[in-house]
């Protein structure tokens, strides 16, 4: 893979730190988290490294406690798409890729790289621990009751607030660096394709999402064991499926052509706001119906402790994150910094955090026990008492 790491991909990823062709490891490099190109890289990777550790934590116990493999199907199957597609990026030279596919982004340095210094640890962590928080959010709304593509681009719509937060700061604070110069990398939503916006933040984890679903989440809903042999092939087939369901996903977006950026904008905005347009009433309808059901509530049995509460540190610390960019942002010029890096939309990413904060109180008070929800000054009527037998 040393002749993927070019020139021209070394000149790229300098622009943002201090990445080298001649420094980097085969397998794991690890580096002084105090010497990273700026403060902000170890925060976002110390953050999304603990969200799929959580993730983790949470999908074992569903297993084990409610015979629920799908969590953890969805977590593993998170990975098997970013060995799928990650690699395919860094290395198309190597895999005879068309010269358009070279160089398309590079990752700056953190503390933990991996695979010749191309994708940072807390890249691994940000599909398993964003997958599965959106999913984890769809699912104790109850999302997936009543159809499994309209749960699918329920969770399709929920990382793509979530992600797009994270996607619009980025290339601000030097996480990576895109190649504005490939066709591919057009349209774009300020500093961020529109590939990223669309593909990478709603339609993959949509097609994450229906695929766990299909092999491994109905036969937990009707009770069947999916372990061992059965669930591993099902969790692999559902990662690597998943760039072929893109593909189709894609297709309204590739016959404009390619060169004609301006249709490709209007369709990809389009494709998002149908996920938006399917989601939100779906979600709302959902919660209404779980708060409904006191014996749904009753047998979920489990508080939404990561879904509400990893989510709410997400988007604490990534307020914080934004607050710290601001000064750099508003004296930007032509969309870039004094600094030389390019802003993203800081009112799209005001718009995708307040609804998914939005969202997580939604989780949070459909979730709540009864004695919660009663409303103020509701009287409690205590039980008559028996008459005592002779």
């Amino acid at each position: 893979m040393a002749a993927d790491c070019s020139p021209a991909f070394e000149q790229l990823a300098r622009r943002i730190g201090s990445f080298s062709c001649a420094s980097v490891e085969p397998v794991v490099h690890v580096r002084d988290p105090f010497g990273l190109a700026n403060w902000t890289l170890p925060v976002v990777e110390a953050l999304l490294i603990a969200g799929a550790v959580l993730a983790l934590v949470h999908a074992i116990r569903r297993w084990r406690r409610h015979g629920d493999p799908s969590n953890l199907a969805v977590w593993f199957g998170a990975i098997v798409y970013l060995a799928v597609t990650e690699p395919t990026l860094f290395f198309s030279r190597s895999l005879g890729l068309p010269d358009t596919m070279h160089d398309l982004f590079a990752h700056n340095v953190f503390t933990v790289q991996l695979v010749d210094d191309r994708i940072p640890l807390y890249i691994v962590a940000l599909y398993a621990a964003l997958t599965s928080l959106a999913y984890e959010i769809v699912r104790s709304l109850g999302g997936f009751r009543r159809n499994v593509v309209l749960g699918a681009i329920c969770v399709g719509f929920v990382h793509h607030l979530f992600y797009e937060i994270f996607d619009q700061l980025g290339p601000q604070l030097r996480w990576w660096i895109w190649n504005y110069d490939l066709s591919l990398n057009q349209p774009r939503l300020a500093s961020v394709p529109m590939t990223s916006v669309f593909i990478f933040a709603a339609l993959g984890p949509a097609a994450l999402t229906l695929l766990v679903r299909l092999f491994v989440g109905r036969r937990a809903d009707r009770g069947e064991p999916v372990g061992g042999w059965s669930l591993t092939w099902r969790t692999l087939a559902s990662g690597v499926l998943v760039p072929p369901l893109i593909a189709v996903g894609s297709l309204p977006s590739s016959v404009v052509g390619d060169d004609n950026n301006g249709a490709q904008a209007v369709v990809m905005w389009l494709c998002v706001a149908a996920f938006a347009v399917v989601a939100v009433p779906v979600l709302y309808q959902q919660w209404r119906a779980t708060r409904a059901d006191r014996s749904a509530a009753t047998q979920a049995a489990e508080r939404p402790w990561f879904a509400v509460g990893y989510g709410s540190l997400f988007l604490v610390v990534f307020v914080v994150l934004w607050a710290t960019a601001l000064p750099a942002y508003r004296s930007a010029t032509g969309g870039v910094t004094s600094d030389g890096t390019p802003i993203g939309s800081l009112p799209y990413a005001i718009g995708c955090l307040v609804a998914a904060a939005v969202v997580l109180a939604g989780v949070a008070t459909a979730s709540s026990p009864a004695w919660a929800r009663r409303p103020s000054g509701a009287e409690i009527t205590e039980p008559a008492p028996q008459a005592s037998s002779a």
